[in-house]
């Protein structure tokens, strides 16, 4: 009998097994990857029209800010405004087409409708010298840098045309074009693996040359166009970070101004202070010394680690790389920025200032700005008593300008040479007038609390001391300038220990991170003795302290006292009826009773941009986006569209709690209308130091005006019931080895500068949502930190509501060691591990659990009702699972079929 009947081959076999395997990891992946996916294929239900009406809305606002933010450092002849026969103006620089609106990572804005800077100069009535802006955009220059969504990646390199590149026709017919010339220089800065450099020697610079100083491009260009004759030379500043501008002080530039980052619409607001449509009235919220380096923190930051510690991690693409556990000494305790200027040249004992000497290191001292107009200010009447200080400024416009003035309220308190550290002078409170006309006067109302004056007497007492003496109160035009002052006088040193709390304070402020002082002995500076507490020759590594290293690798939950069990049971109840209700309000204990440890264990450890959804207690769903200067969506950025607002620091520096309230409004009116409910934002880190890499969008180097801006934000953000998260908690300072950097520092310091933004913005602010940071403080991390979570912030301060993880980089970021110190919820989209199933670990979870609810319960989340996307990438998935299991069964099964076929025909 003939066989005819062909064997089955093996390919069709092995090709569907290997697309079943594949099949399989893919589902595998989406498992994991379940809330990232879920959320990157989500669109926001949103009405339009509102989304539209509170965009228009909060663009005007963004202009405002940028109006007001903007400082006129340097004016010489009254060059600016420009008046109408400057119409048609030169620009130089190649920033002029590629400004920097933000900043780069989770604080940038959105930028993608932006008025660019010469749109802005077109819409304020100038002409723009075409041929320039043809020549800059046919140059090689290019940068890098993406200030956008999704980037980590900064370009450092201080792009410029080489003056030799331009031709003797292009310059001649700018002369002919325009007796007037803008130069425009640009800084960017941002979040990643590394800070502003230090150091250009592979960026295009030289070694000694550091990012926040002109290049030789950029001084030979103000020099070629000084050299043209032009009749007014005009120098904008596009940084949101101090630059070293000895030029000024010559007169090769006639004016200048800082503008920061503008933000998608801020560019508008330039052009019309060009024009005098706006009269500036911005003040720095930094010191503009004259060496950025100079400051005693400069010694210590940076890449600072301890030998042997050596381990593998990730950047933020996934790449691994080998790096080491770092550490960084806060050596100069309380003297940051201005602190530090305005104290190092005063004779102790006469509280006179070496003027020459303060005159070669500073040249803009925080505070500083100048206007088009002339301000007179007096203290009209000067009021204290035991509780509170208070004075009434009369602010009268003497010029010919129509304007606005800040007032600004420092205090000198007495200083004892070995006791107390303490700043020459202190930031106590500010204001601003509304619009003064030509001779127009207004009464600007100060007043803080007796108990701010206080100091933190680590070393003695272990809580804040306000020492006996004569205490200045000082109103001034900057922290250098004094106009007029009073004395207030404190008979007898107040001690504000356990027995005698500040009025403020919910329990007495006192010794909690003495662990943090140093692993070895630091030498924290001092007035006493700058020569010889000054840091030099900082080593860039040492020896980690025996036992050190293993307590910072020690993830395992903390040892707690056995406690009892949770109770878990169905009492008919709903989230919604808690609205409202006092955060110890005894129906709290019922509803935590019906969420399961299964339910608690996913809403800490899934907090990825989102709470998750608790169908026991029917709890929806709350989307919580980036947002320090617009609405921004890291893992979909198509899905929301906010309006870029300028950085951080361009809003300190309005120096104006109203408008940044008003800000605050027209955001969250914008979040609400996106059906998003909380804001990874304000951020108030202080700018320890004029290079860390995330200044941008932080407020400003003084922990007052850093306070009292943010909580003017939050204050905002609650009219339309939209959460705060406000970060980052605390010490976050620098880029470089921001993954668990080891930080150490006095208490002092701890508590008057870095504490102090978010005390102010918990106490006078209605804020129930933190951020911690990625760092620790001394060897804890600061989520893990209880003294940072539970006993100042909960326990002094008050604050009742969720404290939120970083976005989770490492091991170290431990949910099970978070929720016993005060750290409720995990930024993680792939979810953190919480194991701890013992009694106190599910106590520790329904606690956080509570805090969680709590803030959820009193946002916009339950009027909008949202329990999450529709599946639609799942349902997918499934289908092409049920499709591809269909088809493999069919297919092995007519596979059997021939094979029997086969066998039966050649047997």
């Amino acid at each position: 009998m003939e066989k005819v009947t062909r064997k089955p081959g093996k390919a069709g076999a092995i090709i569907t097994s290997l697309l079943l395997v594949v099949l399989i990891v893919v589902n595998v992946v989406c498992g994991m990857y379940y809330n990232v996916i879920t959320q990157f294929f989500s669109k926001a239900q949103v009405d339009e029209e509102a989304t539209k009406a509170a965009s228009a809305t909060a663009r005007e606002v963004a202009e405002r800010i940028e109006e007001e933010g903007i400082v006129l450092l340097k004016n010489a002849n009254q060059a600016l405004p420009l008046n109408e026969k400057d119409t048609n103006v030169n620009v130089f620089g190649w920033a002029s087409i590629n400004p920097v609106y933000s900043g780069v990572g989770t604080g940038g804005g959105n930028e993608d409708n932006a008025t660019s800077f010469l749109e802005g100069l077109e819409n304020s009535g100038f002409a723009v010298n075409d041929k320039l802006v043809e020549f800059y955009e046919n140059s090689d220059v290019s940068s890098t840098s993406k200030d956008s969504y999704g980037s980590f990646s900064t370009d450092y390199t201080k792009h410029q045309v080489p003056v030799s590149e331009y031709s003797e026709e292009l310059l001649s017919d700018a002369q002919e074009f325009s007796d007037v010339a803008l130069i425009m220089f640009s800084r960017i800065g941002g979040e990643g693996a590394s800070d502003v450099p230090m150091d250009m020697s592979e960026l295009g610079g030289a070694a000694d040359e550091h990012y926040l100083e002109l290049s030789q491009e950029e001084k030979d260009l103000i020099d070629m166009v000084d050299g043209l004759g032009f009749e007014k030379v005009v120098l904008v500043l596009n940084s949101s970070y101090p630059i070293e501008v000895s030029v000024l002080d010559e007169d090769k530039v006639d004016s200048a101004i800082w503008i920061g980052g503008p933000g998608e619409a801020g560019m508008n607001a330039v052009g019309r202070v060009l024009a005098g449509e706006v009269n500036p009235s911005g003040r720095l919220v930094n010191t503009y010394a004259r060496d950025l380096m100079s400051s005693p923190a400069a010694m210590s930051f940076g890449d600072h680690y301890y030998t042997g510690t050596e381990y593998m991690t990730s950047d933020w693409y996934g790449n691994e790389y080998e790096t080491h556990q770092s550490y960084v000494d806060y050596v100069e305790g309380i003297y940051v920025g201005y602190r530090y200027y305005e104290t190092r040249y005063v004779d102790n004992e006469t509280f006179t200032c070496d003027e020459e000497a303060y005159r070669q290191a500073v040249q803009y001292p925080f505070g500083y700005g100048l206007s088009y107009s002339e301000f007179k200010q007096e203290i009209d009447s000067f009021e204290a008593d035991d509780e509170m200080i208070a004075l009434s400024v009369k602010v009268t416009n003497t010029g010919d300008t129509a304007g606005k003035e800040v007032v600004q309220v420092y205090y000198t308190a007495p200083y004892i040479v070995g006791g107390i550290e303490k700043s020459h002078v202190v930031l106590a409170e500010f204001g601003k007038t509304d619009i003064l006309e030509p001779g127009e006067s207004e009464l600007v109302e100060i007043s803080f609390a007796v108990e701010e004056m206080a100091s933190f007497d680590y070393e003695d007492q272990g809580c804040y001391v306000l020492d006996e003496g004569n205490y200045q109160i000082k109103l001034m035009k900057n922290a250098h300038e004094v106009i007029d002052s009073r004395d207030y006088k404190v008979a007898s040193t107040i001690v504000y220990n356990e027995d005698n709390k500040r009025d403020s304070d919910n329990v007495a402020a006192v010794t909690h991170f003495e662990e943090a002082e140093g692993d070895v002995e630091i030498t924290y500076v001092s007035r006493a003795d700058w020569e010889g507490t000054m840091p030099k020759d900082v080593p860039m590594e040492r020896e980690p302290q025996d036992g050190m290293m293993e307590k910072i690798n020690d993830y395992s939950a903390p040892e707690v006292e056995e406690t009892e069990d949770i109770v878990i049971a169905d009492h008919g109840m709903k989230l919604e009826e808690m609205i409202g209700l006092d955060y110890d309000d005894p129906k709290w204990e019922q509803l935590l009773e019906q969420v399961s440890v299964e339910e608690m264990q996913k809403l800490i450890g899934y907090g990825g941009f989102a709470t998750q959804v608790i169908k026991s207690i029917d709890k929806p769903y709350s989307i919580d986006l980036d947002g320090p200067a617009g609405l921004k969506a890291l893992v979909n950025e198509t899905a929301y569209e906010g309006v870029g607002y300028t950085t951080g620091v361009v809003v300190a520096s309005t120096w104006n709690t109203e408008l940044v309230q008003e800000m605050g409004e027209c955001f969250s009116a914008e979040a609400d209308a996106w059906k998003v409910n909380g804001i990874y934002g304000p951020s108030m880190n202080i700018q320890r130091i004029p290079f860390g890499g995330r200044n941008y969008e932080y407020y400003s180097e003084d922990s007052l005006i850093s306070g009292k801006i943010a909580a003017s934000l939050v204050t905002g953000f609650n009219t339309n019931d939209v959460y705060n998260y406000i970060k980052h908690f605390a010490m976050y300072n620098q880029c470089t080895n921001a993954a668990g950097i080891v930080v150490w520092s006095n208490e002092q310091a701890i508590r008057e500068i870095y504490l102090r933004p978010f005390e102010i913005c918990v106490k006078e602010a209605d804020t129930h949502a933190v951020m911690s940071s990625y760092n620790r403080i001394g060897s804890d991390w600061s989520g893990a930190s209880k003294a940072l979570l539970t006993d100042v912030l909960r326990d002094e301060w008050g604050f009742e509501g969720m404290v939120i993880s970083d976005w989770v980089l490492g091991d170290y970021m431990n949910a099970e060691q978070g929720i016993h110190a005060g750290n409720d919820l995990m930024l993680n989209t792939l979810g953190s591990t919480v194991d701890d199933t013992s009694n106190a670990g599910k106590q520790a979870m329904r606690k956080a659990t509570h805090n969680i609810l709590y803030t959820v319960v009193n946002s916009n989340a339950m009027e909008i009702a949202y329990y999450g996307p529709t599946l639609y990438w799942l349902y997918m998935l499934i289908g092409v699972d049920v499709a591809a299991v269909i088809g493999a069964i069919a297919f092995f099964i007519r596979r059997n079929k021939k094979m029997k076929a086969y066998k039966e025909a050649n047997r």
